[in-house]
C-alpha cells in the first residue's frame, strides 16, 4: 500500500510493450546467447531476487534458489494470434523462466511466418517481438504434435465455450498442462479459478483433478474475469471482519472488449451500460475463488452477497471499481488501511518474477487512483484503492483499480504460471 502521488478470451490485451519506460516493463529485453545478455549473477531479476533478500535478516532458502534458477520452462501458446495470444508473446519476451517454443492457431494460419499471419492484424504498439516473427504457426488442434516439445501452454481462444472446454481438456489428457484466460473452465469443480495473492490454496485441488482426467501431469488451471481485479483483493483482507454484503459497479475499459478508439469510435463522449455475462461473473466468480477445497472440489463461499453492475467506458486500459460494503463486525478505518497495507500473498512472499512487490497501495488524494495515472502502478500487476469513507446505506465504501489487460488478463495469467512452476506443477 502506498499513499505516494503519483468472452471467453475477452479479457483482452494492453498494447504495450517496448514502447512504454524500462522501468514499467515486466521484464527486461534480451536474447539468449547474444552479446547484450546479462551473466547470471547480475540479470536484472536476480538483483530484484537479492534486493527482496536484503529485506529480511534470515529469508527462506527458497527466495535464494528462485532467484538463481536456471531452468527454463517450454511454453506453447494456443490462440497466439489473438490479442490476448498477442500479450502473451510480448510479456514472455527476455522472462526469465519460461521460453516460448511452440505458437499455435487455426488451421487456416498453421504453416505461416508469426509475422506474415499478423500483417495488419499486430495490436501491440511495439512491434513483434524478434524471437517470434519468424517462428512458424502450428494447428493448435494438432495436440499430438506438441508431444515432448512444451512443458505447458497458455490457452486464449475464441471459440464456442463446449469447444474451447474439450480442447482445453484434450490438452491435458495429453499431459500438458493447461494455463488458461478462457472462462470455459472456471466453473469446472475441480479446475483452480486462481488469483494467485487470493486463493493460492485452491492449487491443492489440482490431483483430484488428474485423478478424474487420467493423468499423471496434465491439468487445467484458469484465472478469473478481469472485472474481479479491481475489487476482489481489496475486499479479501477485510473477510475476517465478515463480509456479508457488497455492491459493486465496474467502470470497464475497452480494451477489454478488445477494443481501440480506432475501432470501437461510438463510445466517444458516451458509455455503453451493458457488458454482456460481465454482471454474472462478478457476482459469482467472487465465490469459488473464495470457496475451499472439500473432497476433491472446489465448494462456493455462501458469502458475500454481491450484486454488480458493468459499464463500458471511454477509458482505454484499466478497469475501475466502485464499491460498497457491509460486514459482521465493521471495522474502523484505520483497521482496513492497516489490513491493505500489510497484506502480503503468496507471489510476494515466494518473490515471483512478475509479482508486485506490494499488491495493494492506497492513495490519501481525493480524486484517485485514475486508469491514466495510476493502472501501470507496479508495472501494471499492482491494485490501487481510494476514496474510503463510510457509507449512509453499507458500513464503508471506496475505489478500486486494476489493470485489465495485464493484471486482469495475460499478465495474470503469466503470474499463476509462475506460481505452478514455483510450487513443481509443470515438473
Amino acid at each position: 500500500m502506498s499513499t505516494a502521488r503519483e468472452g471467453s478470451a475477452g479479457d483482452s490485451v494492453e498494447r504495450t510493450g517496448k514502447g512504454i519506460p524500462a522501468e514499467m516493463r515486466l521484464f527486461p529485453a534480451r536474447r539468449v546467447g547474444s552479446a547484450g545478455e546479462y551473466p547470471p549473477s547480475c540479470h536484472p531479476w536476480v538483483m530484484r531476487f537479492f534486493g527482496k533478500l536484503s529485506e529480511t535478516a534470515r529469508p527462506p532458502r527458497f527466495y535464494l534458489e528462485n532467484a538463481m534458477q536456471t531452468k527454463k520452462y517450454r511454453v506453447g501458446i494456443v490462440g497466439s494470434t489473438g490479442t490476448v495470444g498477442q500479450k502473451f508473446i510480448t510479456l514472455l519476451e527476455g522472462h526469465p523462466w519460461f521460453e516460448p517454443a511452440v505458437l499455435l492457431a487455426s488451421k487456416k494460419n498453421a504453416g505461416k511466418r508469426y509475422a506474415d499471419a499478423m500483417e495488419g492484424r499486430w495490436a501491440q504498439t511495439s512491434p513483434i517481438p524478434a524471437y517470434a516473427r519468424d517462428m512458424i504457426l502450428e494447428d493448435g488442434a494438432d495436440i499430438a504434435a506438441l508431444e515432448g516439445r512444451v512443458d505447458f501452454v497458455f490457452c486464449a481462444v475464441n471459440m464456442d465455450k463446449n469447444a474451447t472446454a474439450a480442447l482445453e481438456e484434450e490438452y491435458a489428457r495429453h499431459e500438458i498442462p493447461v494455463v488458461s484466460n478462457n472462462s470455459a473452465h472456471r466453473f469446472t469443480p475441480d479446475v483452480p479459478m486462481i488469483i494467485p495473492e487470493v486463493n493460492p490454496e485452491h492449487l491443492a485441488v489440482i490431483p483430484s483433478q488428474r485423478k478424474r482426467l487420467g493423468t499423471k501431469r496434465g491439468f487445467i488451471a484458469v484465472k478469473s474475469n478481469c472485472s474481479l481485479q479491481s475489487y476482489v483483493p481489496l475486499l479479501h483482507p477485510l473477510r475476517e471482519f465478515g463480509l456479508e454484503k457488497v455492491a459493486v459497479c465496474t467502470y470497464q475499459a475497452i480494451s477489454g472488449a478488445g477494443k481501440t478508439f480506432e475501432t470501437m469510435p461510438e463510445i466517444v463522449d458516451s458509455l455503453i451500460p451493458y457488458i454482456g455475462g460481465e454482471e454474472e461473473k462478478s457476482e459469482k466468480e467472487p465465490l469459488k475463488v473464495w470457496g475451499s477445497v472439500e473432497g476433491g472440489t472446489i465448494v462456493e463461499a455462501r458469502s458475500p452477497l454481491i450484486t454488480a453492475q458493468c459499464v463500458r467506458v471511454p477509458v482505454s486500459d484499466g478497469h475501475t471499481a466502485a464499491v460498497f460494503v457491509s460486514f459482521r463486525n465493521a471495522p474502523t478505518k484505520e483497521e482496513i488501511l492497516s489490513a491493505w497495507k500489510n497484506f502480503q500473498g503468496e507471489p510476494q512472499r515466494l518473490a515471483l518474477p512478475s509479482a508486485p512487490k506490494e499488491f495493494l497501495h492506497y492513495f490519501e488524494e481525493e480524486d484517485r487512483p485514475q486508469p491514466r495515472l495510476d493502472r501501470m502502478r507496479e508495472s501494471g500487476m499492482a491494485v490501487t484503492a481510494g476514496r474510503l469513507r463510510k457509507d449512509a446505506v453499507f458500513d464503508w465504501k471506496f475505489i478500486g483499480l486494476s489493470h485489465n489487460t495485464l493484471r486482469g488478463a495475460a499478465g495474470g495469467g503469466v503470474l499463476l504460471a509462475e506460481l505452478l512452476a514455483a510450487k513443481g506443477y509443470f515438473d
